[in-house]
């Protein structure tokens, strides 16, 4: 198996208002909108919504309890500054605020938000990950 992460896909609740949260935080849908998914094309790989319930169908699991499932997902930024504008940037459009930003044990600047379903998401400046002009981080 290659070493790469090609997809990821979120179990929403309410597709139509997670594809609203994430177009109103600047996003561009990727896809036609004829399927039951939205697709983001991101910087090497993809974002999707789907159903919460269909999801757990596809993979064959039982819908549990709505909790953390132990992901975060992580936006990493320019600067230090640059953190505070985007969780900004997320609450305006609907995030709920986990964790305002301050400086972490690993030398850089964080803080989360949950998206319309709860998903964890990590705002954060790592100093020593630079970021490439098409939006990738590369690990030293």
């Amino acid at each position: 198996m290659e070493q790469r992460l090609s997809m990821v896909t979120l179990g929403v609740a309410d597709l139509e208002r997670s594809r609203h949260f994430y177009e109103a935080l600047g996003w561009k849908r990727g896809d036609d909108g004829n399927t039951p998914i939205v697709f983001f094309q991101l910087n090497g790989f993809i974002l999707g919504l789907w159903s919460r319930t269909a999801l757990a169908d596809e993979a064959g699991l039982a819908l549990s309890e709505r909790g953390f499932g132990g992901i975060a997902l992580a936006y990493n930024v320019r600067s230090k500054e640059e953190v505070d504008k985007v969780l900004a940037e997320a609450e305006r459009a609907g995030a709920r605020l986990l964790r305002a930003a301050d400086d972490t044990f690993w030398g850089g600047y964080s803080g989360y938000f949950a998206d319309p379903d709860g998903h964890p998401w990590e705002v954060a400046w790592n100093p020593y990950w630079p970021i490439a002009d098409d939006g990738s981080v590369r690990l030293s």
